[in-house]
């Protein structure tokens, strides 16, 4: 057993803007396990908000490198309960880790991940197509860019239902808002209205992610589902959600990986709440990875490698909002040649 770095910088179609980040480009690091013929991948972004670095990654998992390379593993599960003590405080790290160990098992048993899992596929959910915070005539050009049948739309402005209204001119896809911590509880409660009217499906972290408080208000008098992201970014976290949240939408890199993002979405289902699963900015390996939690999810947003204009590696593509698996085992992913 191997393991081998392979750092990238993502050029992103557009600066994408949320309300507390703005990039051009995105460093991400792919972690391969390499097992004679067979190379599991896994992902992890750079993240200045969680103040996670590549050259982090990569420290946090070379400290560990005779414990991974020992191979004294059989399962993906088995190598995160190693690996956990020792990266606990770097869940990006773990997460790559994780996927590319998920991603190698599968293929030495010959299946693609899911099958592994003996998950169906048959009623998986559409991704949507991400629109950043933008002028609102650049945020309408995105979408006749790429006309799909679901759009998130980051919000967080002075402006934030006029644009809502505007872009409902130009589309009759469904929407989906992310406020990302921006709005009081007084403004989810009264925007939720309107933007129900305005076709909006859901509203995604409205609040700050301590405001408990304020939640607990939005998740008795708003008209549409709240669901979680900042407030839910690890297992510890979901039922803390519950009462607060209709649902979590679980970010594999934050929360560790496909092992542990697996026991989020079964506490979650055990608490009655609905689960989505995001991305990053990344390529087809962690976005292939994401693919194979589809059969368990409500929701997904995986449109990362849509946003890039530079991916270096193939896995899951993508029919006007349908996820089309790789014809390969593991995750499907693969590193194009250099």
């Amino acid at each position: 057993m191997q393991l081998h770095f392979h750092r990238f910088d993502l050029q992103l179609k557009h600066t994408f803007t949320i309300a507390h980040d703005s990039r051009n480009v995105q460093p991400t690091l792919i972690v391969e396990l390499r097992d004679g013929d067979l190379s599991g991948l896994g992902e992890a972004t750079a993240n200045k908000y969680y103040g996670i670095t590549i050259d982090g990654i990569v420290q946090a998992l070379d400290s560990i490198r005779p414990l991974i390379e020992g191979g004294d593993w059989h399962t993906a599960e088995d190598l995160w309960q190693l690996a956990y003590p020792h990266l606990q405080e770097n869940p990006f790290a773990q997460c790559a880790l994780d996927e590319a160990a998920h991603d190698l098992v599968a293929k030495r048993a010959g299946m693609p991940l899911y099958r592994y899992w003996e998950l169906d596929p048959l009623d998986n959910p559409m991704t949507n197509y991400t629109i950043g915070i933008d002028a609102v005539e650049k945020m309408v050009a995105k979408m006749r860019e790429l006309p799909w049948p679901l759009y998130k739309v980051k919000l967080g402005t002075d402006d934030d239902l006029a644009i809502i209204r505007e872009l409902r001119k130009h589309t009759n896809a469904t929407f989906r808002v992310d406020a990302n911590c921006a709005w009081t509880a007084d403004q989810t409660i009264a925007y939720a209205p309107v933007l129900q009217e305005l076709g909006v499906e859901f509203i995604e972290q409205p609040l700050k992610a301590a405001d408990w408080e304020g939640m607990k208000r939005v998740y008795a008098d708003s008209v549409l589902p709240v669901i979680a992201d900042e407030s839910c970014i690890v297992e510890s976290d979901v039922a803390r959600c519950a009462g607060y949240f209709h649902g979590i939408n679980i970010k594999l890199t934050k929360c560790g990986g496909l092992t542990s993002a697996r026991r989020m979405i079964a506490q979650a289902r055990s608490l009655g709440m609905q689960v989505m699963v995001g991305c990053m900015n990344e390529t087809s390996v962690g976005i292939s990875a994401i693919a194979q939690l589809l059969p368990l999810l409500d929701y997904v947003d995986m449109d990362g490698t849509l946003l890039i204009t530079n991916d270096p590696a193939t896995g899951v593509t993508f029919d006007f909002g349908r996820v089309i698996y790789a014809e390969a085992n593991g995750t499907g992913a693969d590193l194009l040649p250099v």
